[in-house]
Protein backbone atom coordinates (compact mmCIF):
# COMPACT_ATOMS: atom_id res chain seq x y z
CA UNK A 1 0.00 0.00 0.00
CA UNK A 2 1.36 3.40 -0.99
CA UNK A 3 2.18 5.64 1.95
CA UNK A 4 1.19 9.28 2.05
CA UNK A 5 3.67 11.54 3.79
CA UNK A 6 2.53 13.43 6.88
CA UNK A 7 2.86 17.18 7.11
CA UNK A 8 5.88 18.07 9.23
CA UNK A 9 6.52 21.32 11.07
CA UNK A 10 10.29 20.84 11.48
CA UNK A 11 13.12 19.06 9.71
CA UNK A 12 16.28 17.82 11.42
CA UNK A 13 19.39 16.15 10.06
CA UNK A 14 22.08 14.45 12.13
CA UNK A 15 25.57 13.78 10.85
CA UNK A 16 26.66 10.75 12.88
CA UNK A 17 29.89 9.13 14.08
CA UNK A 18 30.78 5.64 15.19
CA UNK A 19 34.26 6.59 16.38
CA UNK A 20 35.57 5.40 19.73
CA UNK A 21 35.24 7.69 22.73
CA UNK A 22 32.55 9.82 24.29
CA UNK A 23 32.41 13.11 22.38
CA UNK A 24 32.82 13.61 18.64
CA UNK A 25 33.56 16.50 16.31
CA UNK A 26 31.95 14.35 13.62
CA UNK A 27 28.45 14.64 15.08
CA UNK A 28 26.34 17.64 14.06
CA UNK A 29 22.63 18.33 14.55
CA UNK A 30 20.78 20.79 12.30
CA UNK A 31 17.16 21.94 12.32
CA UNK A 32 14.92 24.07 10.11
CA UNK A 33 11.25 24.99 10.09
CA UNK A 34 8.56 24.24 7.54
CA UNK A 35 7.50 27.87 7.45
CA UNK A 36 10.88 29.11 6.26
CA UNK A 37 14.22 30.45 7.37
CA UNK A 38 17.67 28.94 6.92
CA UNK A 39 18.67 25.76 8.72
CA UNK A 40 20.61 26.22 11.95
CA UNK A 41 22.92 24.11 14.07
CA UNK A 42 21.74 22.98 17.48
CA UNK A 43 24.35 23.88 20.11
CA UNK A 44 26.86 25.06 17.52
CA UNK A 45 30.43 24.18 18.44
CA UNK A 46 29.36 21.45 20.85
CA UNK A 47 31.08 18.07 20.76
CA UNK A 48 28.08 15.82 21.03
CA UNK A 49 28.04 12.39 22.57
CA UNK A 50 25.84 9.72 21.04
CA UNK A 51 23.86 9.55 24.26
CA UNK A 52 23.17 13.27 24.12
CA UNK A 53 21.80 12.94 20.60
CA UNK A 54 19.50 10.14 21.81
CA UNK A 55 18.33 12.34 24.68
CA UNK A 56 17.80 15.33 22.36
CA UNK A 57 15.60 13.19 20.13
CA UNK A 58 13.55 12.03 23.10
CA UNK A 59 13.38 15.14 25.24
CA UNK A 60 14.23 18.32 23.35
CA UNK A 61 13.43 17.86 19.67
CA UNK A 62 10.36 19.84 18.60
CA UNK A 63 7.18 17.87 18.03
CA UNK A 64 6.24 16.86 14.50
CA UNK A 65 9.81 16.69 13.16
CA UNK A 66 11.12 14.64 10.24
CA UNK A 67 14.58 13.48 11.34
CA UNK A 68 17.25 12.26 8.95
CA UNK A 69 20.03 10.10 10.43
CA UNK A 70 23.15 9.82 8.29
CA UNK A 71 23.86 6.13 8.92
CA UNK A 72 22.72 2.70 7.79
CA UNK A 73 19.67 1.63 9.77
CA UNK A 74 20.18 -2.03 8.89
CA UNK A 75 22.53 -4.51 7.21
CA UNK A 76 22.32 -6.44 3.92
CA UNK A 77 19.80 -9.28 4.04
CA UNK A 78 18.21 -9.82 0.63
CA UNK A 79 21.40 -10.92 -1.13
CA UNK A 80 21.84 -14.01 1.08
CA UNK A 81 18.49 -14.37 2.81
CA UNK A 82 19.98 -13.44 6.21
CA UNK A 83 22.06 -10.80 7.92
CA UNK A 84 24.55 -13.41 9.12
CA UNK A 85 24.16 -16.66 7.13
CA UNK A 86 25.25 -19.67 9.16
CA UNK A 87 24.77 -18.02 12.56
CA UNK A 88 21.90 -19.56 14.50
CA UNK A 89 21.23 -16.22 16.23
CA UNK A 90 21.01 -14.23 12.99
CA UNK A 91 18.00 -11.94 13.53
CA UNK A 92 14.90 -12.21 11.31
CA UNK A 93 14.39 -8.46 10.84
CA UNK A 94 15.95 -5.08 11.48
CA UNK A 95 14.40 -4.42 14.87
CA UNK A 96 15.64 -7.77 16.13
CA UNK A 97 19.06 -6.82 14.75
CA UNK A 98 19.03 -3.59 16.77
CA UNK A 99 18.13 -5.55 19.89
CA UNK A 100 20.94 -8.06 19.30
CA UNK A 101 23.56 -5.34 18.78
CA UNK A 102 22.42 -3.51 21.90
CA UNK A 103 22.35 -6.67 24.02
CA UNK A 104 25.83 -7.82 23.02
CA UNK A 105 27.20 -4.29 23.55
CA UNK A 106 25.43 -3.59 26.83
CA UNK A 107 28.74 -3.11 28.63
CA UNK A 108 30.38 -1.01 25.90
CA UNK A 109 30.61 2.65 26.99
CA UNK A 110 29.31 5.60 24.98
CA UNK A 111 26.99 3.45 22.85
CA UNK A 112 30.02 1.77 21.31
CA UNK A 113 29.88 -1.50 19.39
CA UNK A 114 33.30 -3.13 19.89
CA UNK A 115 31.75 -6.16 21.58
CA UNK A 116 29.55 -6.82 18.58
CA UNK A 117 32.21 -6.61 15.87
CA UNK A 118 34.53 -8.74 18.04
CA UNK A 119 31.89 -11.39 18.66
CA UNK A 120 33.22 -14.67 17.16
CA UNK A 121 30.14 -15.21 14.98
CA UNK A 122 29.55 -11.61 13.91
CA UNK A 123 33.25 -11.03 13.19
CA UNK A 124 33.11 -13.59 10.38
CA UNK A 125 31.08 -11.10 8.34
CA UNK A 126 33.11 -7.90 8.81
CA UNK A 127 36.26 -6.44 7.29
CA UNK A 128 38.22 -5.05 10.23
CA UNK A 129 41.50 -3.24 10.83
CA UNK A 130 44.79 -5.09 10.76
CA UNK A 131 43.97 -7.08 7.64
CA UNK A 132 41.28 -9.05 9.47
CA UNK A 133 38.61 -9.99 6.98
CA UNK A 134 35.92 -12.40 8.04
CA UNK A 135 35.38 -15.51 5.97
CA UNK A 136 31.85 -14.35 5.08
CA UNK A 137 32.62 -10.72 4.26
CA UNK A 138 32.35 -11.42 0.55
CA UNK A 139 34.54 -10.30 -2.31
CA UNK A 140 35.37 -6.84 -3.55
CA UNK A 141 33.58 -4.03 -1.74
CA UNK A 142 31.48 -6.42 0.33
CA UNK A 143 27.73 -6.92 0.61
CA UNK A 144 25.18 -4.20 -0.16
CA UNK A 145 21.54 -3.57 0.58
CA UNK A 146 18.99 -3.07 -2.17
CA UNK A 147 18.76 0.61 -1.27
CA UNK A 148 22.52 1.01 -1.67
CA UNK A 149 22.22 -0.25 -5.24
CA UNK A 150 19.58 2.43 -5.71
CA UNK A 151 22.05 4.97 -4.32
CA UNK A 152 24.55 3.87 -6.95
CA UNK A 153 22.02 4.55 -9.69
CA UNK A 154 21.86 8.15 -8.48
CA UNK A 155 25.62 8.48 -8.86
CA UNK A 156 26.63 7.83 -5.24
CA UNK A 157 29.37 5.42 -4.20
CA UNK A 158 28.13 3.77 -1.01
CA UNK A 159 30.25 1.57 1.25
CA UNK A 160 29.18 -1.75 2.69
CA UNK A 161 27.97 -1.60 6.28
CA UNK A 162 30.10 -4.71 6.85
CA UNK A 163 33.24 -2.67 6.11
CA UNK A 164 34.94 -1.24 9.20
CA UNK A 165 38.14 -0.06 7.51
CA UNK A 166 39.11 3.30 6.01
CA UNK A 167 38.04 6.90 6.35
CA UNK A 168 34.76 6.27 4.51
CA UNK A 169 33.75 3.17 6.46
CA UNK A 170 30.21 3.35 7.73
CA UNK A 171 29.91 0.08 9.64
CA UNK A 172 30.57 1.24 13.19
CA UNK A 173 28.51 4.39 12.71
CA UNK A 174 25.59 2.29 11.53
CA UNK A 175 25.90 -0.25 14.34
CA UNK A 176 26.15 2.43 17.03
CA UNK A 177 23.15 4.14 15.47
CA UNK A 178 21.22 0.88 15.80
CA UNK A 179 21.75 1.05 19.56
CA UNK A 180 20.11 4.47 19.55
CA UNK A 181 17.26 3.25 17.36
CA UNK A 182 16.68 0.36 19.76
CA UNK A 183 16.46 2.84 22.65
CA UNK A 184 13.87 4.84 20.69
CA UNK A 185 11.73 1.78 19.89
CA UNK A 186 8.07 2.51 20.48
CA UNK A 187 8.70 6.20 21.07
CA UNK A 188 9.57 7.63 17.62
CA UNK A 189 8.56 5.74 14.46
CA UNK A 190 11.40 4.73 12.14
CA UNK A 191 10.50 4.55 8.46
CA UNK A 192 10.02 2.17 6.71
CA UNK A 193 9.86 -0.32 9.59
CA UNK A 194 7.00 1.51 11.30
CA UNK A 195 3.82 2.84 9.66
CA UNK A 196 3.81 6.56 9.01
CA UNK A 197 1.70 8.39 11.58
CA UNK A 198 -0.90 10.92 10.48
CA UNK A 199 0.97 13.44 12.57
CA UNK A 200 4.11 13.36 14.67
CA UNK A 201 7.84 12.87 14.37
CA UNK A 202 9.44 10.25 12.13
CA UNK A 203 13.04 9.09 11.71
CA UNK A 204 14.46 8.19 8.29
CA UNK A 205 17.88 7.12 7.09
CA UNK A 206 19.61 9.68 4.89
CA UNK A 207 22.77 9.74 2.80
CA UNK A 208 23.99 13.33 2.68
CA UNK A 209 25.46 12.92 -0.81
CA UNK A 210 21.88 12.63 -2.11
CA UNK A 211 21.14 16.07 -0.68
CA UNK A 212 24.29 17.45 -2.31
CA UNK A 213 23.30 15.95 -5.67
CA UNK A 214 19.87 17.56 -5.36
CA UNK A 215 21.64 20.90 -4.81
CA UNK A 216 23.52 20.49 -8.09
CA UNK A 217 26.88 19.33 -6.74
CA UNK A 218 28.64 16.38 -8.41
CA UNK A 219 29.06 13.25 -6.29
CA UNK A 220 32.83 13.71 -6.27
CA UNK A 221 32.42 17.16 -4.72
CA UNK A 222 29.58 16.43 -2.34
CA UNK A 223 31.49 17.64 0.71
CA UNK A 224 31.11 21.36 1.38
CA UNK A 225 33.79 23.14 3.38
CA UNK A 226 33.05 26.85 3.03
CA UNK A 227 30.08 28.98 3.99
CA UNK A 228 29.99 30.40 0.48
CA UNK A 229 29.57 26.95 -1.10
CA UNK A 230 26.99 26.02 1.49
CA UNK A 231 24.90 29.11 0.79
CA UNK A 232 24.97 28.38 -2.95
CA UNK A 233 23.77 24.83 -2.29
CA UNK A 234 21.03 26.01 0.08
CA UNK A 235 19.76 28.51 -2.47
CA UNK A 236 19.69 25.75 -5.09
CA UNK A 237 17.33 23.83 -2.79
CA UNK A 238 15.06 26.84 -2.38
CA UNK A 239 16.30 27.62 1.13
CA UNK A 240 17.42 31.00 2.43
CA UNK A 241 21.21 31.10 2.82
CA UNK A 242 22.83 30.70 6.20
CA UNK A 243 25.22 33.60 5.74
CA UNK A 244 28.75 33.89 7.01
CA UNK A 245 32.05 33.37 5.25
CA UNK A 246 35.12 31.20 5.39
CA UNK A 247 35.56 27.57 6.41
CA UNK A 248 32.90 25.27 7.84
CA UNK A 249 33.33 21.65 8.80
CA UNK A 250 31.83 19.19 6.35
CA UNK A 251 30.01 17.52 9.24
CA UNK A 252 28.18 20.76 9.97
CA UNK A 253 27.52 21.53 6.30
CA UNK A 254 26.25 17.99 5.70
CA UNK A 255 23.71 18.35 8.50
CA UNK A 256 22.63 21.85 7.47
CA UNK A 257 22.21 20.99 3.80
CA UNK A 258 20.41 17.73 4.56
CA UNK A 259 17.90 19.47 6.85
CA UNK A 260 17.07 21.95 4.08
CA UNK A 261 16.83 19.11 1.56
CA UNK A 262 14.38 17.19 3.74
CA UNK A 263 12.20 20.28 3.92
CA UNK A 264 12.29 20.62 0.13
CA UNK A 265 11.36 17.00 -0.70
CA UNK A 266 9.44 15.55 2.24
CA UNK A 267 6.06 15.97 0.55
CA UNK A 268 7.07 13.94 -2.52
CA UNK A 269 5.03 10.69 -2.36
CA UNK A 270 7.48 8.93 -4.69
CA UNK A 271 10.26 9.14 -2.10
CA UNK A 272 8.06 7.35 0.44
CA UNK A 273 7.18 4.60 -2.05
CA UNK A 274 10.34 3.71 -4.00
CA UNK A 275 10.34 0.64 -6.26
CA UNK A 276 11.64 -2.41 -4.43
CA UNK A 277 10.82 -1.19 -0.93
CA UNK A 278 8.18 -3.75 -0.01
CA UNK A 279 10.56 -6.70 -0.37
CA UNK A 280 12.99 -5.28 2.19
CA UNK A 281 10.71 -3.08 4.29
CA UNK A 282 11.24 -5.00 7.54
CA UNK A 283 14.76 -6.35 6.98
CA UNK A 284 17.06 -3.90 5.17
CA UNK A 285 14.99 -0.75 5.30
CA UNK A 286 15.61 2.10 2.88
CA UNK A 287 17.52 5.35 2.41
CA UNK A 288 15.12 8.25 2.03
CA UNK A 289 15.59 9.76 -1.43
CA UNK A 290 17.08 6.66 -3.08
CA UNK A 291 15.04 5.28 -5.98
Amino acid sequence: MAERPPTFAHFAAIDWSGAAGERHAGIAVALCEADGGPPRLIDIGKRWSRGEVRDWLLEEMPANTLVGLDLGISLPFADRGAFFPGWADSPPDAKALWALVDRLCADDPHLGVASFVDHPEAALHFRRHGGRQGAHFGGGRGRFRVTERAQERLGCRPYSNFNLVGAAQVGKASLSGMRVLHALEGRIPVWPFDPLPQRGSVIVEIYTTIAALAAGRPAGRAKIRTHEELDAALIALGSPPLGGSGPISDHQSDALLAAAWLRAVADDPALWNPPGLDAVRHTEGWTFGAR
